[in-house]
């Protein structure tokens, strides 16, 4: 069941984002794709590294060397390839906000604790809903459109994701009459 979920699982995502694929501007290039499965494997390594060896310790602490070690690679590039300007507005206080609070912080504690208490395989597979969110959030955010396409991905993945991620039935002992 948990294997069938998975490959159902993925047939949605693959569907959410079929109609992106070879638009001009939607941003998903062969560079694009390429770090997106790069970051898939590695934080399926890092969340199988946390589960083995570090589920044991302090949120905050796991948290906060997480962060360090994201700084410790992100800072020197953003200084080789960034312009270093920023233009300080609404948007840009908002965007950080979501960013930080939501995204970072909030995101980063909720992985670790599933991670804690659940079954890596189930974590894992939450990792498919990414897109369908992401999609229904630029649908409500920002005026992008959803096809049917999506939307009937959205459910199969969805679907999958259930399969993946359900807990076996005890058996029912039948009653003797």
């Amino acid at each position: 069941r948990h294997w069938l979920g998975l490959g159902i699982g993925l047939a949605g995502v693959i569907l959410v984002l079929w109609p992106k694929f070879g638009v001009a501007g939607s941003g998903i290039t062969p560079a694009t794709l390429g770090a997106s499965i790069c970051a898939v494997l590695a934080i399926s390594a890092g969340t199988i590294w946390q589960k083995r060896h570090g589920s044991g310790g302090d949120l905050v602490t796991g948290t906060f060397w997480q962060y360090v070690g994201g700084a410790a690679v992100a800072v020197p590039i953003a200084l080789l390839f960034e312009t270093r300007t920023v233009v300080f507005n609404g948007e840009l206080v908002f965007a950080m906000t979501w960013l930080v609070l939501v995204l970072s912080v909030g995101a980063i504690f909720l992985l670790m604790i599933l991670i804690r208490d659940g079954e890596m395989s189930k974590v894992g597979s939450l990792f498919y809903l990414v897109p369908a969110v992401t999609a229904l959030m630029a649908w409500a955010l920002f005026g992008e459109t959803l096809t049917p396409v999506q939307i009937v991905g959205m459910a199969i993945t969805t679907l999958g994701v259930g399969l993946a991620t359900a807990r076996a039935q005890a058996p029912t002992r039948a009653r003797a009459s």
